[in-house]
This record gives structure tokens, sequence and C-alpha cells, in this order.
């Protein structure tokens, strides 16, 4: 395998916490620290354009497609949508006084988790609370969905993963995942595994159809891993972690392929805190606390 940088993208002040797909697969959108919220394309590294200033930290981010709306997680103050090309609020509500730290919009629904424990639940069409899902007292971290077994997994800070059903909105199994917080999970795009990483620096794959039995629990990185994510034809995925790298995964083996850091592939030189894999050429995109994006070029 051969990983190449061949974009640096530098326009944030602070921290950068999230990244989100665009309308196509050269675009993309990045916040964090410093509420700027920028959309970058791939192929005019130098042309980002800021779309909105969100007075607190964004950890959260996520695009509707359909209806082409960013809607963007501001902590400790709630929701905004925004249309990118207009550069204007639709809407926001102050949903919370805790933080965002996911958005994940499917179907008709959005998963907010916060960190308070709560996962709200809001119709997109309407823009209203449905439910709040109170099952932990501890910070909802992270929230993955599949739609093949109609289900909604969520990470939480008390270690464990729970799982919903998607369409009744009930809990429907606990898993004692990790030894610390949960930061990512990420269903395969099959469907068949469920992967799970965060602060014990442990990558683990729980296998879906055998009501979620450890399938490999694999010591992936030396400090906190921020996020998982496949590549656009689901041979591969990404890890990346505090300790300052990405790691590239084969998804039918998990065995580990490429490490790509500061000393081999000039890379971030603090935590790395998300992932988006392209389509637009094979291009995998990364943010850090270093306040700058990196794309990097995977051959296989």
């Amino acid at each position: 395998m051969n990983v190449q940088k061949i974009d640096t993208f530098a326009g944030h002040q602070d921290c950068v916490y999230s990244l989100a797909a665009g309308a196509s697969p050269a675009n993309f959108f990045s916040a964090g620290a410093d509420g700027l919220v920028i959309r970058w394309h791939l192929e005019k590294p130098d042309l980002g354009s800021l779309i909105a200033r969100i007075p607190s930290s964004v950890y959260a981010l996520a695009f509707d497609a359909e209806r082409q709306q960013l809607w963007v997680g501001q902590n400790y103050q709630g929701l905004h949508v925004i249309d990118p090309l207009r550069k204007q609020e639709i809407r926001s509500s102050r949903i919370t006084s805790a933080a965002v730290f996911d958005i994940k919009l499917v179907e008709d629904k959005a998963f907010i988790a916060l960190s308070d424990g709560v996962v709200i639940v809001m119709d997109q069409t309407e823009f209203a609370v449905i439910k709040h899902l109170k099952a932990s007292d501890q910070s909802a971290r992270c929230v993955a969905v599949n739609l093949a077994g109609r289900e909604v997994a969520i990470g939480y800070s008390d270690h464990s993963v729970r799982l919903f059903d998607l369409d009744t909105l009930t809990l429907k199994h606990l898993i004692p995942a990790h030894t610390n917080s949960v930061f990512t999970a990420q269903y395969s795009p099959d469907g068949r595994f469920l992967l799970t990483a965060g602060r014990d620096a442990h990558l683990k794959v729980w296998d879906v159809a055998d009501q979620y039995t450890l399938h490999q629990d694999v010591a992936a990185h030396l400090f906190a891993i921020n996020h998982i994510a496949y590549s656009p034809d689901g041979t591969l995925f990404a890890t990346c972690s505090m300790d300052k790298s990405i790691k590239v995964w084969d998804a039918q083996t998990f065995r580990l392929l490429k490490v790509i850091d500061r000393a081999r592939h000039a890379g971030h030189g603090t935590s790395v805190n998300k992932l988006w894999w392209s389509a637009y050429g094979n291009e995998l995109v990364s943010c850090s606390d270093d306040k700058l994006i990196s794309v990097w070029k995977v051959n296989q």
C-alpha cells in the first residue's frame, strides 16, 4: 500500500474537531474550537469558503444531502441548520445546554448525542423533538446506524455501547464494550460488524449476526482512538488517534496495512480528531488539534 500526502488545508484558527461530507464527493465541511464552519473543495485546496461563524466550539456536523442543508451542533447552545450555498441559517433550536458530541441523520430522523447522557431524536422535516433517550448518566459520545438491521448503536462514556431499535427507539441490548469512554462506532458497509473504539486505545469488532459477540480485540493505538472511517468501496477502514497517527486496516481481516504519522509521511503534530474518506480519488481527509486538515492519497 502506498500513501501520499497531497494537500494541507489551513484556515482554522484553533483545533479542528469535525468533518462532514458535502454535496459532491469532492466537497466537504469542517468545524472546530474557533466556531468557524468552512466548506472545502478537494480539487481547489486554496478556495475554502466560510459559511458560518458559531459562537462556541463545534464537535459535530452532519450534511442532509436531500435538502442540501448542514446541521451544526454548538456546544452548550443546541443546533443550527445552515444553507451552505446562501450561507444563511435556516433554523436553530436551543434543545440542550449540554455539549453536542455527534449528529447522525438517517431517513427522516436526527440523532443528537449529548454530554449529559441524553440522545435527542428529532424529526428532520418538522425540526421537532420526537424523544429523549436517557440510558446513562454519562456522556453519549457517538452514534452509528445499521439500516439493514434497523438498529442504532450509541457509545457512552460509561464504557458501554447501547443498541436501540431504529423504528420504535426502544433499548434492545447493552454491550459492556470497553474499559473507558467509547468515542467512535461504525457499522461495516454490509452491516455484518460493528466497530467501536475510544479512550482505552483498543479497536473492537462485534459480530452483529451473532448477537454482538466479540469477534476481535486489537490494541490498535498508543492513546485514545477518536474516529473510524470506511473507504468508499468498503475494503479498507482507517482509525485516528490522540497518539497523532492514522492507521489503515484491511476491512475483511482487520489486519494493519499502513501507519501514517509525522515521521514517515509529514503527518499531524498533535491529536488527529476526525476522518472523512471521499470517493473523489479515494482521498482520505483528516483534521487535528494542530489546526490543519490533511488530504491523503491511498493506493492499494
